[in-house]
Formats: structure tokens, sequence, C-alpha cells
């Protein structure tokens, strides 16, 4: 009985340390820098949306061709929700509107983030935004 217990203490005790481990990120209230590739899956293909790059609380893009022009900042809470403090591209143009972003960091995967966005005629589109290898 007491070996029981103790293996559920242990198991117990591990799972906690492995979440905790993966929300570790969060609670620093940033992304990984690198540069994120988005893309939507419309129509049976993936559609490029470009590239935003992150380093530190500051992010640039998306960029399909060329360069970012301006740097803005980001902000990200403990559950992983993205605020952009600045605009957005696309996602932030033509009567587009961000629902929300947020952010997958699993230890497994590169990381990533969901945006969701509103389209003027009140449907949303959801895009997938994920880290290349080279940080």
């Amino acid at each position: 009985m007491a070996s029981l217990i103790s293996r559920i203490f242990i198991g117990t005790a591990l799972l906690a340390a492995g979440t905790g481990a993966a929300r570790a990120d969060f609670s620093e209230g940033k992304m990984p820098d690198g540069t994120y590739h988005c893309e939507v899956y419309l129509l049976g293909m993936f559609l490029d949306l470009g590239d935003i790059t992150i380093k530190g609380n500051v992010y640039t893009g998306p960029v399909t061709f060329g360069i970012a022009r301006q740097a803005y900042n980001y902000q990200m809470d403990a559950n992983g929700e993205i605020s952009w403090l600045g605009p957005l591209g696309g996602y932030t143009t033509g009567g587009n509107s961000l629902s929300m972003t947020q952010a997958t960091l699993d230890g497994q995967n590169p990381p990533s983030f969901d945006i969701i966005m509103k389209q003027p005629d009140g449907a949303f589109t959801a895009s997938t935004c994920t880290r290349g290898s080279n940080p």
C-alpha cells in the first residue's frame, strides 16, 4: 500500500513538474525569439500570409516580400494569449480585426501561435504561425 501511494505521489509530482515546465515560457510574458511563418488552410491548400519576427517583447511583420518597416511591442499573459500593440498587416486592415491570438509552447514541437481574425462580413479565419528551425 505504501508503495502504491508513493507511486501516485511521484506520478503526480512529475505531472505537475511537466505542466510547470510547459508553462514556464508563458509566465515570462514572451514568445521565444525567431521568425514565425504564417499560413492559413483555405480551399484545400495552404496560403502564405508572411512572416512575423519576434525578439524579446517586440515584433515586426507580417512580411511577405521585403523587410518590415517598423517594430511594435506585444504582450503575452500567463495563459499564452498574445495582445499585439500595433498593426498586424492584413490581419488588421481592410475592415479585418483580431479576435484572439493564442500561443502554443509544448516543448515537443516548434513554438507557434494561432491568430483568429474577424473579417468585415463577420466570418472568422484562423491562421497558424510556426517558428522556423533557426531561431
